[in-house]
């Protein structure tokens, strides 16, 4: 698979049937590698390693009715009293983040209202945070880790 714009992290793999799938921690089982799961992995350990996010907090692939249509978000943050704090949109490494792809995870957000938004396609990512009271989202360097969300009380 193709080399990300994310740190080196070690998955399991397995063939069968002459398909390559990857071991998927959230959904406890294997899943066949396409491109795109390939990024949603890499997401996924980036949530858990470099911002902390536990294991439970973080949910893949659901289904979500958007308008009445059956839509289906990639990964989902949630904060530790259920609301959603991230939705995380991933599209291969050879589709270009494009402004559809905005409206597309804008269109999810309708519904779930999650404070924060990651696009990514593997190379590119983009960060932003919800400013749902002008109706409008605010582009960020990177993504708050758990910490700096849940900031421990003091003893």
């Amino acid at each position: 698979m193709q080399q990300l714009n994310f740190p080196s992290y070690s998955f399991r793999f397995k063939n069968s049937e002459n398909k390559v799938s990857i071991f998927d921690e959230i959904r406890k089982k294997f899943i066949i590698l396409t491109p795109e799961e390939w990024v949603r992995q890499h997401v996924v350990r980036f949530l858990l390693e470099e911002k902390k996010y536990p294991k439970s907090l973080i949910n893949v692939e659901k289904v979500l009715n958007v308008n009445g249509l059956r839509k289906r978000y990639d990964i989902v943050v949630f904060n530790p009293d259920g609301s959603i704090l991230i939705l995380v949109e991933c599209k291969a490494p050879e589709i270009k983040t494009a402004q559809s792809t905005f409206d597309q995870i804008a269109r999810y957000n309708l519904t779930l209202k999650a404070q924060f938004l990651m696009v990514t396609n593997g190379l590119n990512h983009y960060f932003c945070q919800m400013d749902f009271l002008n109706e409008k989202y605010v582009f960020l360097k990177e993504l708050p880790d758990f910490e700096t969300m849940n900031p421990k009380l003091p003893s």
